[in-house]
């Protein structure tokens, strides 16, 4: 019943699924109802469309098939082997780091590298810091002071010198050489101007004249030249250019035109159709392929359940649960019970052997070598046979019955 069941399911999935992929749905929502109907294609669109996306489905669907298997596989062999084994290497790896970097490092701190620290800071302070430390007291210092006192000496030997003779002779010599500057100064105001004057009527008036007489009227009678070769090139290089552009309108530009209008445009437009035709066939069958896929998994799903884990369940259900029990009941529990009393007579009987050999051992010794302090019997003081002392009254106590503690 249920295979019968099975099939009728994959008959209709099937069925549906050819009426979806070729365009032909079933029931139509109202939401589609209502959108408005889309523009009138062509009948070579028509033709082209349903033999394409059969032949796309029958090229699709083994391939979705074998992604499909290849994804079940993959995340069966993630979740059972490569993550368990992913942990285990973790843990693995974490408990090998710990024991060979962590401890190793923390014993060669503590017993190696801190005791070698301290060594090595007390040496340098008996070799280095005190022998240093004496050295700046009763040697730096005192050579320190001298010295001081030698520069004290130079530099007030020096301001005598720079106030009583130094600066006399800077003032001498000022002046002498502000005496000499004027001097020459006005020999060096008369040579200029006779460099001005020369400069003058042999270089700016005569170059003056050379520029306004000979330059000017060479260069204008050169523009002129230039403009009118100008004028002749630009007239040539238009009829030439002319003559070039009729020429490439004729020979290239209207055969290209006519191979665009007439052959390339219509042949892009029919590829272009070809290939959304071809894309839409590829989305829809990569959708059919995967219903497919999944109608395909749950049939081999169903019949995996039916073939074995159905008889799976029943064999460990009927025989073995009852024959479990039974084995428990009858033959594990007084087993266990059994091993339990014996391990508790054994227990109370080596208890028992250690007693009496503590026993035996004590009596040796105490028959070769006496009793022990420990073992000796303590003098038990006999008790007093006349009545304590009364305590003395007390400003917090009383003997009246009304106020007593």
């Amino acid at each position: 019943m249920s295979l019968v069941l099975i099939t009728f399911r994959i008959r209709r999935i099937r069925t549906g699924v050819w009426c979806v992929y070729l365009g032909m749905d079933l029931e139509k929502p109202a939401a589609e109802a209502r959108q408005p109907e889309r523009q009138a294609e062509g009948c070579l669109v028509v033709a082209i469309r349903i033999p394409v996306r059969i032949a796309v489905l029958v090229l699709v669907v083994p391939v979705r098939l074998a992604w499909d298997g290849l994804v079940a596989g993959w995340r069966l062999l993630t979740d059972a082997v490569l993550r368990p084994l992913g942990w285990a290497l973790g843990r693995a790896l974490a408990w090998v780091v710990g024991a060979v970097l962590v401890r190793s490092s923390v014993g060669l701190w503590r017993y190696v590298v801190v005791p070698l620290g301290k060594a090595l800071g007390w040496l340098g302070n008996v070799l280095v810091v005190v022998p240093l430390v004496w050295a700046g007291r009763q040697v730096l210092v005192p050579l320190g002071h001298g010295i001081a006192w030698v520069f004290r000496a130079v530099g007030s030997g020096l301001g005598w010198l720079y106030a009583r003779v130094l600066t006399p002779v800077g003032y001498g010599a000022l002046w002498v050489l502000r005496g000499l500057g004027k001097g020459v100064a006005a020999v060096g105001l008369g040579v200029y101007e006779v460099a001005v004057w020369l400069v003058r009527y042999l270089v700016v008036v005569p170059a003056q004249w050379l520029y306004v007489w000979v330059l000017t009227p060479v260069g204008r009678a050169l523009a002129l030249c230039a403009q009118g070769v100008a004028w002749l090139v630009a007239k040539a290089g238009t009829g030439i250019g002319f003559a070039l552009d009729w020429v490439l309108c004729l020979l290239v530009m209207m055969p290209a035109l006519a191979l665009w209008r007439w052959v390339l445009t219509p042949v892009g437009r029919a590829l272009v159709v070809v290939g959304r035709e071809v894309g839409a066939a590829l989305g829809h069958a990569w959708r059919i392929a995967g219903h497919i896929s999944l109608a395909v998994g749950r049939f081999l799903g169903t019949l995996l359940r039916l073939i074995l884990v159905e008889p799976s369940r029943w064999v460990y259900q009927t025989v073995l649960t009852p024959v479990g029990h039974f084995v428990r009941d009858a033959v594990l529990r007084p087993a266990a019970e059994a091993a339990r009393g014996v391990g508790r007579i054994t227990r109370q009987a080596l208890a028992t052997a250690r007693d009496t050999a503590r026993q035996a051992r004590a009596d040796i010794r105490r028959i070769f070598l006496g009793a022990s302090g420990r073992e000796r019997p303590q003098a038990v003081p006999a008790p007093r046979r006349e009545p304590g002392g009364v305590d003395g009254r007390t400003l917090g106590s009383s003997t009246t019955a009304l106020t007593k503690d």
